[in-house]
């Protein structure tokens, strides 16, 4: 049985950190902008999965591994910096949207976009390894079941925040569709967001 009090002090922390604007939600932003608060919500979801996917590597002990092989770690640094440079061209790619039809995206290739930004995301399973021990008694037992709680708590809230951006930028965008001009830009900005997060994976340090 897992410390109440051990939870009420996750929790915050948790939240303070759900609430730091990263790499998680400025993706949401941008896919809020470019495709509607349907597909935001979509990859919000894709991204709390991923994170559940980290979490149980790091109950695992595969996180370890991560952090020990350099290669291992750039080699999935790289493969997301080539991705995320991908979605940026496809974002410059797109025709103008329509006034009542931002983007067409069905939610399931937002979802999986999202999952696949965060799980090519090294620095998450690290930060995981870094933040998730300071909370898990190794006399408690069930230690993975521990992990998977602490990640479950980190997941909801991030879906319920990373959503709320999407479906704000996504009503936004929506509402200023009409514009010619406007939805170019919209392809810049989008473009430019999914950029630099590429640029900040690609200049990302193991320490």
């Amino acid at each position: 049985m897992m410390d109440p009090l051990v939870l009420l002090a996750f929790v915050p922390a948790a939240l303070a950190l759900n609430l730091t604007p990263g790499a998680d939600m400025m993706f949401c932003l941008g896919l809020g902008l470019r495709a509607g608060p349907r597909a935001a919500a979509a990859a919000s979801a894709g991204i709390a999965a991923g994170g559940i996917v980290h979490v149980t590597l790091a109950g695992l002990g595969l996180g370890a591994a991560v952090a020990a092989m350099p290669w291992l770690f750039d080699a999935i640094r790289w493969v997301g910096v080539a991705y995320l440079l991908w979605l940026a061209l496809g974002a410059l790619r797109r025709p103008a949207m329509r006034a009542a039809n931002p983007l067409a995206m069905p939610a399931r290739r937002a979802f999986r976009d999202g999952l696949i930004v965060n799980l090519l995301n090294p620095k998450v399973i690290l930060f995981v390894l870094a933040f998730v021990p300071q909370f898990v008694d190794p006399a408690g037992g069930a230690i993975l079941g521990q992990f998977l709680i602490f990640g479950l708590i980190l997941a909801f809230g991030g879906l319920v925040i990373n959503t709320a951006v999407g479906v704000f930028a996504g009503g936004l965008g929506r509402r200023l569709a009409g514009s010619a001009r406007f939805t170019r830009g919209l392809g810049y900005a989008s473009a430019l967001i999914f950029a630099g997060l590429a640029a900040r994976l690609a200049l990302l340090q193991r320490s």
